[in-house]
């Protein structure tokens, strides 16, 4: 039996896991992030969690086979270096080399999302594909497509336009996929629909929660508050739009939805699956893409990134 190192490195925390073959993890182990603390000392931090998964796992650390880290970030996983991380600070930070050299075997450097997608490909929703693409519905949209359980690099969909001369995207493109489709872009057309309609159901439940989510529509939608309805609606239509265009240009066996608005399941996939098989192309019809709800949560990049080492 071969035993990996996992990490998975979020803007608040980062977690790293002992991972066996078949993408069982043995051990965990979790800490603070702190990005905005100086990268050397951030990787102390990395390698004290790796300490702490051995430990937990209960195995020798020189059977340790590889190590694979999933990183949000611009990655050049040729060199295991996150050349550019806005939100978390990073510049030129060469995580792989590094770890490489304290724990004495080789390191992988990945995408978070790529990571999490391999992750979902080996132990999760889209166990046995051949190809899936995993799409994560979150504060953007992360992208990871996997073919052969390999990943494959660079597929960063979130900014591709879907209405054009659209919403403005954080990335400076207007009508971007994420604008319309990540968590903030539902939560954006959430807000604006309770500003025009003050003393709807949905307004009504955003003042009881006292924060717009993601999940503030769906709640006002199970009170059939047509507003909610109206918006659910024109937000499907939209990641249908995406989801179309993904299969049509890739034709995945499989997509898993996953991120904080994947976690509506069905009440989500269920419209969203009518309204995609109607968008592609009639002639892919037939060998549409499975579209599934992830299943992993964070435990996808652990276990990617483990299996990235394999």
């Amino acid at each position: 039996m071969a035993y990996y190192i996992g990490v998975d490195i979020g803007g608040t925390n980062l977690k790293a896991g002992v991972v066996d073959d078949s993408g069982a993890i043995l051990g965990e182990a979790s800490v603070p992030t702190g990005a905005d603390r100086p990268q050397d000392v951030v990787l102390q931090d990395i390698l004290r969690a790796v300490r702490m998964s051995v430990e937990a796992a209960k195995i020798d650390p020189h059977e340790i086979t590889a190590a694979g880290v999933g990183s949000p970030g611009v990655i050049d996983s040729v060199n295991g270096i996150v050349t550019y991380n806005n939100n978390l600070g990073w510049k030129n930070f060469a995580i792989g080399p590094k770890m490489s050299e304290t724990l004495g075997v080789p390191v992988v450097l990945e995408n978070d999302a790529d990571a999490a997608a391999l992750g979902e490909v080996v132990a999760g929703c889209a166990k046995g594909a051949k190809s899936a693409m995993i799409i994560t519905l979150g504060t953007g949209v992360g992208s990871g497509f996997v073919i052969d359980e390999k990943i494959f690099r660079g597929c960063e969909f979130g900014h591709m336009v879907i209405a054009y001369g659209g919403r403005k995207c954080t990335c400076g493109r207007h009508g971007c996929f994420e604008a319309y489709c990540s968590a903030t872009g539902l939560i954006n057309m959430t807000k604006e629909a309770i500003t025009e309609h003050p003393n709807s159901t949905l307004s009504e439940i955003a003042k009881r929660e006292g924060v717009v989510s993601g999940h503030t529509v769906f709640a006002a939608a199970d009170e059939q508050d047509p507003i909610a309805i109206n918006i659910i609606n024109e937000y499907t239509g939209y990641l249908a739009c995406g989801l179309a265009n993904l299969i049509n240009g890739l034709q995945p066996e499989v997509i898993g939805v996953g991120g904080g608005i994947g976690k509506q399941g069905e009440r989500l996939l269920v419209p969203l699956r009518e309204k995609v098989i109607a968008e592609v192309y009639e002639g892919i019809k037939p060998k549409c893409a499975k579209i599934v709800s992830c299943t992993l949560g964070y435990k996808a990049g652990l276990i990617g990134a483990a299996m990235a080492a394999r």
